[in-house]
């Protein structure tokens, strides 16, 4: 059966054609200005249309207020809101009931304190995804910067909600990251790219691959 995966930050029709027919479950669109993956909502209402039925739409914001994320709705058919940024629970619960989606919530992860503070999403969030604490730089994104964090923090866990895996992840790595963390579900967007923002179809087919490959744990995805 393997695991399913998400392509994250895809801005290109060739790209989301590519990541739907090699078997993606999830497409990402980033909603961040800052990010160089970052889609207007007009782009990503072009970049939705195609995408069959039975993918889901993942709406990417980073600490958005509700008139950003009202806009996006607006145009594009969102499936699922990934909250990536500092969003409290407080602010997970309400988005749910304003916008009527799902919420997907991020947690940075670097040591066992990070893995013990995302408890407080269990009750609000309709999934989580751990992906990497970012780098102390400036020029830093929340996400997406290629950096992957020890797997074994998040092994042997059982949480209340179905959960990615992210941050850093390859086609190469992705084997032993899923035998290390116990993912049933995974997250790529650097891993896939050439440089940032410009994805590979020949590494998102690989990914996928890879992913399809491997035997899923006895985990909700």
């Amino acid at each position: 059966m393997g695991v399913s995966a998400k392509i994250c930050g895809l801005s290109t029709e060739e790209a989301v054609a590519a990541a739907s027919a090699a078997g993606a479950a999830y497409l990402g669109f980033v909603f961040y200005p800052a990010s160089p993956r970052a889609v207007t909502p007009r782009r990503a209402a072009r970049l939705c249309a195609g995408i069959p039925a039975g993918i889901g739409r993942v709406g990417l914001f980073v600490d958005a207020d509700d008139r950003t994320v009202d806009a996006v709705l607006a145009a594009v058919p969102i499936d699922i809101l990934q909250f990536h940024g500092d969003e409290t629970p407080d602010r997970v619960a309400a988005a749910k009931l304003r916008f009527g989606r799902p919420v997907m919530k991020a947690v940075a992860i670097a040591g066992p304190e990070d893995v013990i503070d995302a408890a407080r999403y269990e009750a609000v969030a309709d999934r989580l995804l751990f992906d990497t604490k970012p780098p102390r730089r400036p020029d830093a994104l929340p996400g997406g910067n290629g950096l992957a964090f020890d797997w074994a923090l998040i092994a042997d866990r059982s949480w209340r909600v179905p959960w990615m895996l992210s941050g850093g992840l390859t086609a190469e790595l992705l084997p032993e990251a899923v035998r290390i963390s116990g993912a049933a579900a995974v997250d790529v967007s650097s891993g896939v790219e050439n440089r940032p923002g410009i994805k590979d179809l020949d590494k998102i087919r690989a990914f996928l691959a890879a992913a399809r490959a491997i035997q899923s744990p006895m985990q909700a995805a």
